[in-house]
């Protein structure tokens, strides 16, 4: 069981349009939207959040995001009224990609802190840092692999997740490169804003106790071109 995630808003179609970008990039993880006033207008509704804690919440706990302070309020009492308070958890996070990176954290089988941890960390995981012009002494046993994007989506949004999904658990540190700009792999968000498209070339590094595995499984999905076919 994953854990599952809560998208709380004011607009019933902002939680539901959210839900369903989350949703495609983690598959297998609950994402239950809770949006809009009990009248269908814009504002939010204790009974809605409630049950869609409810759902979300499988057996591994729940994480919650939502866009405004009254969402957030409404969030909490919930949380506060729940049998077993510690079943979920309100995370202050940018509500879109704190969504995605929380999902795809999710998908790749992270306890419920460490779902919460990835939503709160999405807010400075947006841009690419500039690539290092040369690697440290201490990388000097990193492995690598380079290859020609062939997919069509590149390294946007499903494929970019499928690349942290497929090096998720590996103990290493994974960067990805893409003209001026690196990446962390274990960052969807990080990785979409390399803006790598079909065609251009990519490389990728690692380092650490199974550094090499992690090449192995990226090649992998390369090979796959992503899964796209």
């Amino acid at each position: 069981m994953r854990v599952g995630l809560v998208v709380v808003s004011h607009s019933a179609k902002l939680a539901e349009g959210i839900a369903e970008v989350a949703g495609q990039m983690a598959p297998d993880v609950t994402v239950v939207p809770a949006g809009g006033s009990p009248d269908g207008g814009i504002g939010t509704d204790y009974d809605a959040v409630s049950n869609a804690v409810e759902r979300a919440n499988t057996g591994s706990g729940a994480v919650v995001l939502y866009d405004l302070g009254s969402a957030q309020m409404t969030a909490e009492m919930v949380v506060e009224a729940l049998d077993d308070p510690g079943a979920a958890v309100v995370v202050d996070a940018p509500l879109v990609e704190g969504t995605v990176a929380a999902a795809v954290a999710a998908q790749g089988g992270a306890d419920r802190a460490g779902v919460a941890q990835a939503a709160s960390e999405a807010a400075g995981a947006g841009e690419a840092a500039p690539a290092s012009a040369a690697a440290p002494a201490a990388e000097a046993e990193a492995v690598g692999t380079e290859f020609t994007l062939e997919n069509e989506a590149g390294l946007h949004a499903r494929p970019a997740a499928l690349l942290v999904r497929a090096i998720a658990g590996v103990d290493a540190d994974v960067r990805i490169r893409f003209g001026a700009g690196e990446a962390d792999g274990h960052s969807v968000l990080a990785i979409m804003s390399l803006g790598a498209r079909k065609g251009d070339r990519v490389s990728v590094e690692a380092t650490g106790p199974q550094a090499q595995e992690a090449i192995t499984r990226v090649e992998a999905l390369v090979q796959r071109r992503f899964d796209e076919d």
